[in-house]
């Protein structure tokens, strides 16, 4: 199983010299990925269904495990870096770990900029990027950009080929509901051919549509082994509708609850090929580099 790390960009590690010293040790302990989170705007004063992290309690690496029980709104003030200057930041600290966006909103996104900041990511880390991608679900971070919230999924696919063809096209040229452009180029391309990793996020059918359609694979955030079977469950079946071999989706998880050797041996035996960690949102430096031993220890080449 393939072990990464959430969280490069956010909590200890919007400090850049946590970054830094996170990012060498997790690629020294043979971490194969890191991961940014994303919300360019939060609430303020918090609002359901806001934002959440890792609670401050029942947190640690105790006996062989590690605990990371239950979520906590993320204060307004919680800091957290944008995900491409981030990864582009620890990919000059970094040789071989890979870089994953976990997740970037993208209908809140201009896909033109957008393609043009991923491509420069790719660039500057040797083509390591993974680009995550997730639709939105807090109705006043759209509001605050100005941005619809309605037709989120249909925007984000047409934003994604319109990227692909930034990216891939020798004459790059798209025509759409949202994004139209012809007679321009975007140089350099992604190092990666034809285009980076695409991963997509969300829990519903449309979301595993989607990843089956349009993805090498599905990220599940903050679920636990019943909530992962379900999933997988969800993705077979769309797998079935699209005519695509579910063997050849690759699924991350990141843990809702503790997790050991042998938890992570039952994620990895419902089908799961990457458990990326979290830590809680208030740890710091020691304690981050804290969960990276502990996973060197128990996890890295073990599961």
């Amino acid at each position: 199983m393939k072990i990464g790390l959430f969280g490069i960009n956010m909590g200890p590690c919007a400090s850049p010299r946590t970054a830094a010293a996170v990012a060498r040790a997790a690629e020294a302990a043979g971490f194969e990925s890191l991961w940014t989170g994303e919300h360019i705007i939060v609430p303020d004063p918090q609002v359901p269904r806001a934002p959440v992290a890792a609670d401050s309690s029942k947190l640690g690496p105790t006996r062989g495990r590690w605990a990371a029980d239950r979520p906590s709104p993320v204060a307004p003030d919680f800091p957290m870096l944008d995900s491409t200057v981030a990864l582009a930041f620890v990919a000059a600290h970094t040789s071989t770990i890979r870089l994953g966006t976990g997740i970037i909103i993208l209908p809140q996104r201009n896909p033109v900029v957008l393609a043009k900041e991923l491509a420069s990511a790719d660039v500057l880390s040797g083509g390591r990027l993974i680009f995550g991608i997730g639709i939105g679900y807090v109705k006043p971070e759209f509001d605050a950009m100005g941005i619809p919230f309605d037709h989120k999924g249909a925007r984000a696919e047409e934003y994604l080929r319109a990227m692909i063809a930034l990216w891939s096209m020798e004459k790059p040229e798209f025509q759409g509901r949202w994004v139209n452009f012809k007679g321009m180029n975007a140089a350099p391309r992604p190092v990666q051919k034809p285009h980076p990793e695409i991963v997509f996020g969300g829990h519903s059918p449309e979301g595993f549509a989607r990843a089956v359609r349009l993805a090498k694979g599905w990220y599940g955030f903050r679920r636990d082994l019943d909530d992962t079977k379900r999933s997988i469950e969800g993705l077979k079946a769309a797998c079935a509708r699209e005519g695509r071999r579910f063997e050849d989706l690759e699924i991350s998880i990141t843990p809702s609850g503790p997790v050991d050797r042998d938890v992570a041996r039952r994620f990895a035996d419902a089908g799961v090929h990457r458990l990326i960690l979290l830590f809680r949102a208030d740890e710091d430096e020691a304690g981050v580099l804290k969960l990276v031993s502990w996973a060197e220890r128990e996890l890295v080449g073990k599961v």
